[in-house]
């Protein structure tokens, strides 16, 4: 992945048009926003955040929040030509959605996109967590090794088809050395029979025989040949059918083993899947409920704090006192907005942390669940595959035991019909013994002679027209070639593609985040602060019985002391700020690699005081190359920093 890839803003609209009705603080607002920059400017607990909730509620996110004092509300974008609108509807302690979001699974965004405080992208580098869990979280790999095995069975399909027709090609010179010799052959015996018939004509013109005589002889002869060609052609019947029950009978068995082999009924364990399914998906909607609230409550209280902050400021500045002294004296304590008493600002805070992090763990829960939800599908899809697989088999097996039935029949009907052949060839046999005649004896050799060598002929032509079928197949299926071996060459480089696409998203990512790391680093200069990067290792982990090596993601970090020594650092010694830019520079790498762009064209970011406002400035101008559309909530003082071009909205 070049650190450099940007989007193609041209494939987006130049404005989206956002409207919130009961969402987070919101009474109601509409907001226009352009391709570019947009800053949400404002003093804190001024409804930014909750615009940015809005649009995410719009987009198909499920980490949104109710005004505390509504029972319903709505969202809706206005993208181009198209508008998606949602609607909340609080029920029995819970909030239900609704309507047509712009994403049908919001995941990726949730991860790589929406980049609030509780962004778990964001939290994931300040905690320690798995990173490449993470980075690759949206990536379905059941379904690339599913994918995997589909591909490798149609390629040995493909090459077992190839191998079959190298020994067709190896045939096909033989077979048409087969069809010369017989045409040779039925010339010899044309040229046989040529010199019989002119015997023949020579003797009738010597021997007086009565023409009625010879011609009854002649009509025996010839009914003879008729017996004797039909004779031969009920045997071959008799042989193709009995070569046809024998391969009915092998493919029967084989079937039959193909479905011994495979499991037996269970339709148990996928209405036990199913149930499953169903507490699952209720588990994950029960969590998406109490992560909606503990967001309201957190907010609801976030903001309570912070006017009780700047209650106090005001108040000081009335009384005509010095406010930093007010602040010293007054700003370790709070009156409690629910009971009224005054506690301590450190309580309040601590309660907050404290929801923060149950939230947090309810998010990653419920990301557990949806995991645990696509396995249990899979599995539901499996079985119902199986047993799809087991009745198409038993079809087949019933139809070729019918086929079997009617052939048996077939060839009970030729085995009469041949002994009835076999007696009429007898009698006429007889019938011509008895015509002959010493003085006759000699051309009703010839005749016999003739009858023989045209039954040859007969024979020889047939066995020529079967070769000649043949080599006509084996041609036809020689022509195939070329498509087969392209067909094969196309599924060996997807194989290849497959079989290391989870190793280039891992690189990838390991690749966009050191380059952005250094580039972003580079620019906003942190004291003694080198380089942060993330390397890629394998290490063996257990699973199950077997051990079986697995990726993973270590964040180093190196700083140089006064005297110039560099060290190897650790990522709980980074400041706030730090941890907050490498955060962030984590979530832009997943938004890049996941091409996050192509579909959700809005990055939103919000808590960025941890940063100072030059900072912040120097970020946002270089978030911005990569996003089409970059809303950022901001306070005063961090928005006049900005040197990049930009929009503000300072009412909402």
């Amino acid at each position: 992945m070049d650190s450099g890839t940007s989007m193609n803003t041209e494939a987006h609209p130049d404005q989206v048009t956002v409207r919130a009705e009961n969402i987070g603080g919101i009474d109601e607002t509409s907001v226009t926003l352009h391709q570019g920059v947009t800053a949400l400017t404002g003093r804190n607990a001024t409804n930014r955040t909750s615009l940015l909730q809005a649009i995410m509620a719009a987009l198909g996110s499920d980490d949104i929040s109710l005004k505390a004092d509504a029972d319903a509300g709505r969202a809706s974008l206005e993208f181009g030509n198209e508008v998606y609108e949602r609607s909340l509807e609080r029920s029995g302690g819970t909030i239900v959605t609704d309507g047509n979001p712009y994403l049908e699974d919001s995941e990726i965004a949730d991860l790589f996109a929406f980049l609030l405080e509780s962004n778990e992208a964001r939290r994931a580098v300040a905690r320690g967590d798995d990173l490449r869990e993470l980075i690759m979280r949206p990536v379905d790999t059941t379904a690339i090794r599913s994918e995997i095995e589909d591909r490798t069975a149609e390629k040995r399909r493909l090459d077992e088809q190839l191998d079959e027709l190298d020994d067709l090609a190896v045939k096909l010179p033989g077979l048409e050395e087969q069809r010369t010799r017989l045409s040779s052959e039925i010339e010899e015996l044309e040229t046989e029979l040529s010199d019989i018939e002119a015997k023949i004509d020579e003797v009738d013109a010597d021997v007086e025989t009565s023409r009625t005589e010879k011609e009854e002889l002649e009509t025996k002869l010839d009914e003879l040949q008729s017996v004797r060609s039909e004779l031969e052609r009920t045997r071959r019947r008799i042989d193709t059918e009995r070569e046809s029950i024998e391969a009915l009978k092998s493919e029967r068995e084989e079937l039959e083993a193909e479905l011994e082999s495979l499991p037996g009924d269970r339709a148990a364990e996928v209405e036990r899947l199913r149930a499953e399914i169903e507490t699952l998906e209720g588990q994950k909607e029960s969590l998406t409920a109490e992560i909606s609230q503990l967001q309201s409550t957190i907010q609801f209280n976030e903001e309570r704090l912070e006017e009780a902050t700047d209650l106090d400021v005001g108040d000081a500045s009335a009384s005509g006192g010095d406010v930093t002294d007010q602040l010293l004296s007054d700003s370790d304590s709070v009156v409690c907005w629910t009971c009224g008493s005054e506690v301590e600002r450190k309580e309040i805070e601590r309660t907050i942390e404290q929801l923060q992090s149950s939230r947090q763990e309810k998010l990653q829960k419920r990301s557990k669940l949806s995991n645990q939800l696509r396995e249990r599908r899979k599995e539901v899809d499996e079985l119902e595959s199986t047993r799809s697989e087991s009745a198409k088999l038993e079809r087949r097996i019933e139809e070729a035991g019918d086929e079997i039935a009617d052939r048996s029949e077939r060839l009970e009907d030729y085995e009469d019909q041949r002994e009835e052949l076999t007696d009429a060839v007898e009698q006429l046999e007889a019938e011509v013994e008895e015509l002959e005649s010493e003085t006759y004896e000699e051309v009703l050799d010839y005749h016999k002679e003739a009858n023989s060598i045209e039954f040859e002929i007969e024979q020889t032509e047939r066995e020529r027209r079967e070769i000649e079928e043949e080599i006509e197949s084996i041609e036809s299926r020689l022509d195939e070639r070329e498509r087969l071996e392209t067909r094969r060459d196309e599924i060996a480089e997807e194989l290849t593609e497959l079989r290391t696409r989870i190793d280039r998203i891992e690189e990838e990512a390991v690749e966009a985040f050191n380059g952005h790391m250094e580039s972003i680093l580079d620019v906003l200069e942190y004291d003694n602060l080198d380089r942060i990067w993330i390397q890629r290792s394998e290490r063996e982990v257990r699973e199950g019985r077997r051990k079986v090596s697995k990726s993973t993601f270590d964040l180093k970090i190196v700083r140089t002391t006064d005297s110039g020594t560099a060290y190897e650092d650790d990522i709980d010694h980074l400041s706030e700020s730090e941890r907050e830019v490498t955060g962030l520079v984590f979530a832009l790498a997943g938004y890049l690699v996941h091409e996050v762009y192509e579909t959700v064209p809005l990055m939103l970011l919000d808590s960025l005081e941890a940063i100072d406002s030059d900072r912040i400035a120097d970020l946002i101008a270089y978030f911005r190359e990569h996003a089409p559309y970059l809303v950022v909530a901001l306070l005063y003082e961090d928005a006049a920093a900005l040197d990049v071009e930009h929009e503000r909205v300072t009412e909402i």
